[in-house]
């Protein structure tokens, strides 16, 4: 979308500024996660409006009448913008020894409807190894129509958004940071997003493309799955697909908890009750995520009764009480999903709900999971993390996802 709005602002069209790639920090791992292309965006304006406005020129935009404006802030600002980078106040270096930065983002025009926060380099600290409960370093972001977002641990490359819409007032971003002896980087772009390109209502992520990776949060080698997360992760059906296959990303790429329910052996066995649980993600007002995942289940068996679905869990087909189910779980819609493992001869049992040790039936290595129940969503269930348990047995989910041609 174009907008004129003075003869100083030249257009509100997306530039990209060419950036060095950052240095690769061993304690952390890669940080070029999220922006191997080495760039930024930004606003084109002309070079005055940028200046006035706190914004960094970089090249040319316009065919040379314009400048393409970037906006970084850090701790203690107040923005008005479409596109703003928050950064650690020592970036692209280690902060260490702080205790709070707060960035605030008022909206540019009552049509936005979402903010989309993209953590181009998300580096806090790890939460309770046991519990899985942002015990130090969290980031908190508040004054939505959403509950707050909390977040902590490892998240480069995730995205999330974060619904603004009728919302006056500024949004609040906080890193609330113990005093401890432990080295923070961040890089979170902030894209202000009308309400003609929002992302469908309920989703914290949406994913766009045929194939892509999905991840719950904190999702790294010697991480752990957080606590108090309540959410759906959405992928949009393209042009011709109707149908979405799931596999893991390696063998060792789900692990949520060890299954309650007595066996370990991933969604046969140990599923969990369907019921909501709350949590810190989703909307006041709005359906819960198992309402929501209970309506396409339903809609997608008719006179199918919503209890059952509340019951029913893994693929064996037995009815346990919720309380002895997984308290952490992923919640796949499915209508005859099938559980395609190396040398099978058909299909599996439907398993709406996955926990465990294994995405797979029977805790097989490899399978591939097809559903063509739309929309493509999956629910991310982890209660608020009362017990300790063991760190390697929620190390969280990892899957790959492929969507598959209509049948001609």
């Amino acid at each position: 979308m174009i907008k004129l709005f003075s003869v100083a602002y030249l257009f509100t069209l997306n530039c990209v500024q060419s950036l060095p790639a950052l240095p690769n920090y061993d304690i952390w791992g890669d940080l070029n996660s999220g922006t191997t292309d080495g760039r930024r965006k930004g606003i084109c304006l002309n070079t005055y409006e940028c200046r006035i406005q706190g914004g960094k020129s970089y090249g040319s935009c316009a065919f040379g009448f314009g400048v393409c404006c970037v906006f970084t802030a850090s701790c203690n600002k107040e923005v008005f913008n479409n596109i703003t980078y928050f950064v650690n106040p020592d970036f692209p270096s280690l902060s260490r020894d702080m205790k709070k930065c707060t960035l605030k983002v008022k909206k540019i025009d009552p049509e936005i409807s979402q903010f989309r926060l993209d953590f181009l380099h998300f580096h806090l600290g790890q939460p309770n190894r046991r519990t899985g409960v942002c015990d130090d370093d969290i980031f908190v972001m508040s004054g939505g129509n959403t509950r707050e977002l909390r977040l902590c641990g490892l998240n480069s490359g995730q995205h999330v958004y974060f619904d603004v819409e009728n919302v006056k007032g500024p949004v609040s971003i906080s890193m609330k940071l113990k005093k401890r002896s432990v080295s923070r980087l961040w890089e979170v772009r902030v894209t202000q997003i009308p309400f003609s390109q929002r992302a469908p209502s309920g989703c914290l992520q949406y994913h766009t493309g045929k194939t892509g990776v999905l991840q719950t949060m904190n999702f790294a080698e010697n991480g752990r799955h957080l606590a108090n997360q309540d959410y759906m992760i959405c992928m949009r059906q393209e042009k011709g697909m109707c149908s979405i296959a799931y596999e893991p990303c390696d063998e060792n790429s789900f692990k949520i908890g060890a299954g309650n329910g007595g066996s370990n052996n991933g969604s046969t066995g140990t599923g969990g009750g369907v019921g909501s649980m709350g949590g810190t993600m989703g909307s006041p007002g709005m359906p819960s995520i198992m309402d929501t995942m209970q309506q396409i289940m339903s809609g997608m068996q008719p006179g199918m009764n919503p209890e059952m679905v509340e019951e029913f869990g893994s693929g064996d087909g037995s009815v346990e009480s919720r309380s002895d189910r997984c308290s952490d779980r992923i919640i796949m819609p499915c209508d005859s999903e099938d559980v395609i493992m190396p040398g099978s001869s058909g299909p599996a049992m439907c398993d709406l709900v996955h926990c465990g040790t294994s995405f797979c039936p029977d805790g097989k290595p490899t399978c591939r999971v097809e559903s063509s129940v739309t929309p493509f969503v999956i629910g991310v269930q982890f209660g608020p993390g009362g017990r300790d348990e063991s760190p390697d047995d929620n190390l969280g989910m990892c899957l790959r996802f492929e969507q598959q041609p209509c049948a001609v």
